[in-house]
C-alpha cells in the first residue's frame, strides 16, 4: 500500500491525472459546443435558398394556371347553357312547325275567332274608372303635361 500511496502523489502520476482530467474538461466543451452549434451548415442554407427560388419562381404560374382554369370552367359552363338554350330553341322550331300548335298560339296570343265563333273578352268588373285627372304624366297625352308645366311655372313665378 506504500507504493500505491507513494505512486500517488508522484508527479508522472499527477501530470496523467491532470492530463485526463483536461481531456474529460475538453471533451465535454466540444459535445456542449456541438450541441448549441447552429445545424444550418452551408448547404443547408444553400439549399434553402434553392427552394425559396424555386417557389418564387413558381408562384406566378401556379396562380396564372388556377385562374385559367377557373376561366375556362366558366366557359365551358356557358358553352353548356348555350347548347342547352339552342335545344330548347330547336324544340320551340319545331313546334311552330306544326300547323295545330301555331293555330292555337295565334288564337291565344293575337285573340283570333275561326269563321262562325263568337269572340269574348272578359273585363275585370273590379277595374276603377279613371279621371283624366287622375291618370299619371305618363298615361296623359303629351299635351296636358305641357299645359300642366306651363301652369306650374306660372304659378311659382307669383
Amino acid at each position: 500500500m506504500a507504493v500505491k500511496d507513494r505512486d500517488r502523489f508522484s508527479t508522472a502520476t499527477r501530470i496523467r491525472l491532470l492530463g485526463e482530467q483536461t481531456a474529460a474538461r475538453v471533451y465535454r466543451s466540444q459535445t456542449k459546443r456541438q450541441a448549441r452549434r447552429s445545424r444550418l451548415t452551408g448547404r443547408a442554407a444553400l439549399l434553402a435558398l434553392v427552394m425559396c427560388s424555386l417557389i418564387v419562381a413558381l408562384a406566378y404560374p401556379m396562380r396564372e394556371y388556377v385562374s385559367q382554369r377557373a376561366e375556362v370552367d366558366d366557359l365551358q359552363r356557358e358553352q353548356q347553357q348555350a347548347r342547352q338554350r339552342v335545344e330548347r330553341l330547336r324544340d320551340q322550331k319545331a313546334r311552330w312547325q306544326d300547323d295545330a300548335y301555331a293555330e292555337q298560339q295565334i288564337r291565344k296570343r293575337l285573340h283570333y275567332v275561326m269563321p262562325g265563333e263568337t269572340g269574348f273578352i272578359v273585363v275585370d268588373p273590379h277595374a276603377a274608372k279613371q279621371s283624366r285627372t287622375d291618370l299619371g304624366a305618363a298615361d296623359r297625352p303629351w299635351y296636358s303635361n305641357v299645359w300642366d308645366g306651363v301652369d306650374k311655372a306660372d304659378a311659382s313665378g307669383q
